[in-house]
């Protein structure tokens, strides 16, 4: 897929998808969407590539949903070229909930994400609201520059948060921060954002970047790769467990398997012959038989 609204830059390992419509301050639009999707897919099969950093062009990160379809931007019965279904119904008494072309595009994207076998290390570095913020929610790590602005704001816009905000922002910030920002829909600074801990710690804007770098340095340089993707799937996929004991069987399992890699062997011998890693194992083609050890759930 040739690109049109991002860009994708793989430098020492590390992926930078940077969004790239700097003159509507990187307004959502489908196409975004599906260009940031493929790009996800890509980097997962990709094992040259040990984490990821999203950022935007110019001043902003993400504005948002493109409103410049005015009135009708959120109204699929508007929509030119949608042919009539039971998704498009007029009349909500005839709509098929459980439609593919119902699915809202900022989850498709979150659900993405949240599925990636990379760390995923947000730079924030202007304003943040809508999508902006809510596609960041699935990412492992939320850096911000001084000048980063967010906003949950669709409340004010007759809407509702989308993207499985629901479900991420609570674990991220606890029911009453999120209830809070998602119900005024205000734009708020950095520092409350760090203050909420919807981020980890604010840069001067030419510093951002590079502190993302540093971050994705140290997990590339310092890891095996398939540990890393069974960790990243093992705490996420735990934030909904209902007992510990669904961790600890995943763990034994990992362990177990893990433990007689050759990554294993690896991590333990430069460690006591004190020399950098050199770890063997692939994510492409190395990841344990049980992976994955959930069932994908449906959209119906």
């Amino acid at each position: 897929m040739a690109y049109q609204t991002i860009l994708y830059d793989v430098a020492d390992n590390i992926l930078t998808i940077t969004l790239n419509r700097p003159e509507k301050l990187n307004a959502f639009t489908r196409e975004m969407m599906l260009e940031m999707i493929d790009a996800f897919d890509k980097a997962d099969a990709d094992d040259n590539i040990r984490a990821i950093i999203v950022t935007g062009a110019g001043r902003g990160f993400c504005a948002g949903a493109d409103l410049s379809a005015g009135a009708a931007t959120f109204d699929r019965t508007a929509q030119p070229g949608e042919a009539p279904s039971r998704a498009t119904a007029k009349s909500e008494a005839d709509i098929d909930w459980s439609d593919e072309s119902i699915r809202d595009g900022g989850g498709l994207l979150t659900l993405r994400i949240f599925k990636s076998l990379k760390p995923v290390i947000a730079a924030v570095n202007g304003p943040a609201v809508g999508v902006g913020v809510t596609m960041q929610l699935a990412m492992d790590v939320r850096l911000a520059s001084e000048n980063a602005r967010f906003g949950f704001v669709f409340a004010r816009r007759g809407l509702v948060p989308e993207a499985a905000s629901s479900w991420f922002l609570t674990r991220a910030v606890g029911i009453s921060q999120a209830l809070e920002w998602t119900m005024t829909g205000r734009v708020f600074s950095a520092q409350e954002a760090l203050e909420g801990r919807l981020i980890k710690k604010i840069y001067k804007p030419e510093e951002l970047i590079a502190a993302a770098r540093a971050l994705a340095r140290e997990i590339a340089d310092n890891t095996a790769q398939v540990s890393v993707a069974m960790t990243r799937q093992m705490m996420w996929r735990m934030l909904g467990a209902d007992d510990p004991m669904e961790a600890h069987k995943i763990d034994s399992r990992a362990i177990r398997s893990r433990g007689a890699s050759g990554d294993a062997k690896e991590g333990v011998t430069s460690f006591l012959e004190k020399r950098p890693a050199k770890y063997p194992n692939k994510v492409s083609k190395d990841m344990p038989s049980f992976f994955p050890w959930w069932q994908e759930r449906k959209y119906n």
